[in-house]
């Protein structure tokens, strides 16, 4: 594991904003992987994703804009830049025309950018921060081109701040020589008045209640204007964080006389292993689940739900049943949960964890009424 290190340290400051490449380059090997990668030369013609990312992070430095925020608000962008395309190793490919592409680059860049900062032990809301800055930052190239631009601003607000993600796509298309350069600074432009326009430029859409905003992310056909009805047949507390995170715990402390839906509990009853088929262990768990759903009792679900794809599941089946979905998300430090890790009766292997870690996407404000972060490092 990388260790911690200051991330604030190496933020340009004036009166120099200078960047120290020599102590930010050799951070992470993942960035070193970059210098070998190569770009399509029809957008990239400055060369390799090294010689793009430098340009990139030049190009904010250089800016008024960024030169005027605060500091933890330049820090977040700093970062975003630093590692933006961390992702295009790993999904570079040259196609039969002899075109280079790297398709998906954005979503995995997000969960190595996330893996990092988490071993580096930077600060939560910093590094979730920079992970929706990542996802989304090629979106503002060609948002307006789509065909419902607004709904899809008002889904991005939510993801990621989005005067933040036009000012970090200003420096992407700064920092790159192409032919279609103007181009992309006209549509980060009406991608802004998008935003803008919407009501959702600083910050996310107002939605009218928690319904509203759970309700619009479900169907493609919601107005975000209408206010849901909120009437729910019963509360599901969904846990969500690493093994050794301390749900167990926090169940007990919090909640001691709620049915529990336990993943761990029923492969203990049928003694099936974590790293054997979990088929029937997810069967029973939903069976159960369903009885308390039916009889309109809360409870709660405890599971390590730690990727979006696979809370996706569960949401849904709650949401069919009319339920309030709360989730619980808790995160100690990297050397907590290792600690708290070997103290369980059934500790899970540091290399499972990490692997785990890679994978990890904390909940998101669009999958549940309520998201509670239980985070130590905040």
């Amino acid at each position: 594991m990388t260790r911690p290190f200051d991330l604030s340290a190496l933020v340009p400051v004036a009166p120099g904003w200078s960047v120290d490449w020599a102590r930010i380059w050799p951070l992470w090997p993942e960035l070193a992987a970059l210098d070998t990668c190569p770009q399509d030369p029809l957008h990239h013609a400055e060369g390799d994703a090294g010689t793009h990312t430098r340009m990139v992070v030049e190009a904010l430095v250089g800016s008024p804009e960024w030169r005027g925020l605060d500091p933890e608000d330049r820090a977040t962008l700093f970062w975003a830049a630093v590692l933006h395309d961390v992702g295009k190793p790993a999904c570079t490919r040259a196609e039969e025309d002899g075109r280079i592409t790297s398709a998906g680059h954005s979503r995995i860049g997000a969960g190595i950018a996330r893996s990092l900062l988490w071993q580096a032990e930077a600060a939560f809301p910093l590094r979730e921060a920079v992970c929706g800055l990542i996802v989304a930052h090629q979106l503002p190239f060609w948002l307006i081109e789509r065909s419902d631009p607004a709904r899809l601003a008002i889904e991005t607000s939510w993801r990621c701040r989005p005067d933040w993600l036009c000012a970090h796509a200003m420096a992407d298309a700064e920092g790159r020589v192409c032919a279609d350069q103007q181009r992309l600074f006209d549509n980060i432009a009406l991608t802004r008045e998008q935003f803008r326009e919407v009501g959702c430029l600083e910050g996310p859409f107002p939605f009218a209640n928690d319904e509203s905003r759970v309700a619009f992310f479900e169907r493609e056909d919601r107005d975000p204007h209408f206010a849901a009805h909120e009437e729910f047949r019963c509360t599901v507390t969904v846990m969500s964080g690493l093994p050794g995170a301390g749900k167990d715990h926090w169940i007990a402390r919090h909640m001691p006389e709620a049915p529990v839906v336990s993943l761990d509990a029923i492969r203990a009853e049928t003694g099936t292993k974590p790293t054997e088929d979990q088929g029937r262990v997810v069967q029973m768990a939903r069976e159960r689940a369903r009885e308390h759903l039916r009889a309109g009792r809360d409870f709660v679900w405890n599971g390590t739900n730690v990727t979006r794809q696979n809370r996706g599941r569960l949401l849904r089946l709650l949401r069919d049943y009319g339920a309030r979905i709360e989730i619980v998300y808790l995160e100690p430090a990297p050397a907590r949960l290792m600690s708290q890790n070997r103290t369980r009766e059934a500790s899970v292997p540091q290399q499972v964890i990490e692997t785990l870690a890679a994978k990890l996407e904390p909940p998101l404000p669009e999958e549940a009424h309520l998201i509670r972060l239980e985070v130590e490092n905040r």
